[in-house]
């Protein structure tokens, strides 16, 4: 299968980020944001901190990875400090990162990366971390397409989370759309067997997209039954920002659940 496609699923929005945000990254980034090649470039000729690219590439503790030319680093939950066979949930596109820092306070046994493109997201999510002292997440500041390419081995994640991406409502924005088979090839590659896809949306026109996506590839089975959406998962802990908004425009919230296999969920956590 071809690789997937160039068009950008998202467009950088990035807000000014607040007094307490700017001193979170520039303090924080280096032990808790992977050394991405998109993070290592921006933060290098940004004014944040001109010192993080010398920490990416020398002062990571829990970083002794290789960059290989042409293909990136690729990093295992062994070069994280974790277990290899511990738990381990991805979330792409974690925004304010509310839902990310509840799952992984709640969930100290698992191990959670997010990936995020919103520079804001990611300073408040660090400062979640120093906050509540929280051991168990590491970011991506970046493109995840281009990390799951280039720094994410094959059977990686346990779980892949993707909740309320940007709906593209619009028909000639619809090829932006994250979800799309190309992808979804590819995230099915880096979960382990068992693993399950979990998708919310707040845009019927996106969740009937979505279900037909997943539903035409042969390696995903619908855990709620053929083209049935799941019930809302315990593993969405809290009413995110997106999805309120969607819920006070009177939209219904879709959510989708996929795995590898055949393992019944029942609402139940994974």
């Amino acid at each position: 299968m071809k690789p997937h496609r160039k068009i950008k699923s998202f467009v950088c929005r990035n807000s000014r980020m607040t007094v307490a945000q700017r001193d979170a990254f520039k303090r924080l980034a280096a032990e808790f944001v992977m050394p991405a090649e998109r993070f290592l470039r921006e933060v290098a000729s940004s004014d944040i901190n001109k010192n993080i690219q010398l920490s990416c590439q020398h002062a990571f503790s829990w970083h002794p990875v290789t960059f290989k030319k042409d293909s990136g680093c690729h990093l295992s939950q062994k070069a994280l400090g974790w277990h290899d066979n511990s738990f381990c949930i991805l979330e792409i596109g974690f925004g304010n990162g509310k839902s990310l820092l509840t799952s992984a306070k709640e969930n100290p046994e698992k191990n959670f990366i997010g990936i995020e493109t919103h520079q804001p997201g990611v300073a408040s999510v660090l400062m979640g971390i120093e906050k509540h002292q929280i051991k168990n997440i590491k970011i991506f500041y970046a493109d995840a397409v281009d990390v799951l390419q280039k720094n994410i081995p094959d059977h990686s994640f346990n779980v892949i989370q993707i909740f309320f991406p940007d709906p593209w409502p619009k028909r000639r924005h619809n090829k932006r759309r994250l979800i799309q088979p190309e992808f979804v090839h590819l995230l099915t590659q880096k979960l382990k067997q068992d693993g399950v896809l979990h998708l919310a949306t707040d845009w019927e026109d996106y969740a009937m997209h979505m279900m037909t996506v997943l539903s035409n590839n042969e390696s995903l089975i619908n855990q709620a039954g053929k083209n049935q959406f799941a019930e809302r998962s315990l593993q969405r802990p809290i009413v995110t920002k997106f999805e309120q908004r969607g819920l006070r425009a009177g939209r219904k919230i879709w959510e989708l659940q996929f795995a590898l296999s055949f393992t019944k969920l029942s609402g139940e956590k994974y």
